[in-house]
């Protein structure tokens, strides 16, 4: 059952007094943490290995292994986390993946490249997004409704930066065993680690108590699948704050992605070392550093902004700040406001996603959650697939192009506009 009402706000440190939600953190925590060495022994394996290639349409393939999983998985993720038992799930998923992690990990090490490894890579990162769609939905059952603001900023926030750990240790791990294929085999696949600790507290929970309390769906496992999507967009439409919510990040998955692209390819191709700034795959990490950094203050600073301004004031100036950060610190093109802007621009992107996370919880009913959250993940990814597509057919190979930072600019505005238009069909919240 959903932690039920009466209970005050509560701080981060209060949060780790609750038993559930300490377990559901810290399988979240170990995790992520294969999804970080995973990520990164990846790209250290395709775009900055001196035994293969890259260009900006490799580079795209890229993100498409991350994020079209989303896409793909999340019909089916929705209408079954709404369906099975969400604590079988993580537990299975998790030793699932753990499996196509060894086997993505020996493709790595025989020298297998384009489609076979990016179906591999495909597989790890759709049970991924398995596991962390059943997470999402898990909240509500293990911390009170009224503190979900703050629960999905502490765990949203430290996930991530044990994500970006994660992705720090293998880059660690790439210097001890190599940069070429084996080496980068053997750093991947000890993200394999971490999704057998995540399985093990994960299976702590007794069996029912994440969800779903009751079950809307048909007996034909298929028939609730095919329903999945229709029935999460249902749910999304009739809650205007998750409508506005996702057209904002609807903007944000476009325009990030496009920047990514770019900042990819500037330290790839175009950036030198600066002193104690990088160029090159230490560059990758340090870009990742300044964005867990911009991700821990969002974490912070969320519940207290929504709190004092309200989420629309609050999902607004992030879109503004976004916008700003891109048109006045990424136009220079040089390394260090490069990564001052990460900073910027990912704090934003992660209030706005702690507003929409929260705006879900809050106003979907727990029967449809799961879906819910599955549409969000369909939609925001498919979104940045295109937009990194898109990027890559024009960019040039050095990354140098203010035109499309323009354009990202001009779609973060877009999305202020369309989350005003949206919000107008119930102002009350």
């Amino acid at each position: 059952m959903t932690v039920g009402a009466g209970v005050k706000q509560l701080g981060p440190r209060a949060f780790f007094a609750i038993p559930g939600f300490r377990r559901l953190l810290f399988s979240r925590f170990a995790a992520q943490w294969s999804d970080g060495v995973f990520r990164a022994g990846l790209a250290g394996a395709v775009l900055f290995n001196p035994e293969r290639g890259a260009d900006p349409l490799t580079i795209a393939g890229g993100f498409a292994v991350l994020l079209l999983p989303y896409s793909v998985i999340g019909p089916f993720a929705g209408a079954l986390l709404d369906r099975w038992d969400r604590r079988r799930v993580l537990v299975f998923a998790n030793l699932l993946r753990g499996l196509t992690v060894v086997a993505a990990s020996a493709a790595v090490g025989f020298g297998v490249s384009g489609v076979a490894l990016f179906v591999l890579a495909l597989a790890v990162e759709g049970i991924s997004r398995f596991v962390g769609s059943g997470m999402s939905a898990a909240l509500p059952h293990v911390v009170p409704r009224q503190t979900l603001v703050s629960a999905n900023a502490v765990a949203a926030t430290l996930g991530s930066i044990v994500a970006v750990i994660g992705g720090g240790c293998a880059i660690g791990l790439r210097s001890l065993f190599g940069v070429n294929d084996a080496g980068s085999a053997w750093t991947t696949s000890f993200a394999v680690l971490g999704t057998i600790v995540a399985a093990f507290v994960a299976s702590r929970f007794s069996r029912g108590s994440l969800g779903p309390d009751s079950v809307d769906e048909p007996d034909e496992a298929i028939v609730a699948v095919a329903r999945g999507l229709a029935d999460g967009g249902r749910a999304a439409l009739a809650a205007p704050t998750v409508t506005a919510g996702f057209i904002a990040l609807f903007a944000h998955r476009a325009s990030f992605g496009i920047s990514l692209l770019l900042t990819v390819l500037l330290l790839r191709f175009s950036f030198q070392d600066m002193g104690l700034l990088k160029a090159g795959l230490p560059g990758l990490g340090q870009l990742a550093a300044m964005a867990a950094a911009g991700i821990l203050l969002a974490g912070f600073s969320t519940p207290r902004l929504v709190r004092r301004f309200g989420r629309h004031r609050v999902v607004l100036c992030s879109l503004l700040l976004a916008a700003l950060s891109q048109a006045g610190l990424g136009l220079p093109m040089v390394l260090p406001t490069v990564l001052v802007a990460a900073f910027l621009i990912t704090a934003a992107g992660q209030v706005l996603k702690l507003c929409v996370d929260s705006a879900v919880q809050r106003d979907v009913g727990d029967e449809a959650r799961g879906r819910v959250f599955a549409l969000y993940d369909t939609l925001f990814n498919i979104t940045q697939v295109i937009a990194v597509a898109a990027a890559a057919a024009v960019v040039p190979l050095n990354g140098r192009s203010p035109t499309l930072l323009l354009v990202a600019t001009f779609v973060y505005l877009l999305g202020g506009a369309g989350y005003l238009l949206a919000i107008r069909r119930n102002p009350r919240t």
